[in-house]
């Protein structure tokens, strides 16, 4: 285990408290699993970034292909 401070603003402390008070819960284990969750979602949002500017990356090669396989002519 790493020890941080770290400074929050006065209202996500007071709510955070609240909470705390009725989950009966210790505010490590709050803040960590809080922010286990936030990592969780980030990697979520890179993944999808990275997977969006691949995808644009091969689209135009993709329809490409697609016209060259319209084009050909099956008749024969």
């Amino acid at each position: 285990m790493k020890t941080v401070s770290l400074k929050i603003d006065d209202s996500i402390f007071g709510e955070t408290e609240r909470i705390l008070e009725q989950l009966k819960k210790p505010r490590n284990r709050y803040i960590n699993e809080a922010i286990a969750d936030y990592n969780r979602k980030q990697k979520r949002l890179l993944i999808e970034q990275k997977l969006k500017q691949e995808s644009s990356m091969v689209a135009e090669d993709s329809q490409s292909v697609l016209y060259e396989f319209e084009a050909i002519d099956y008749a024969d």
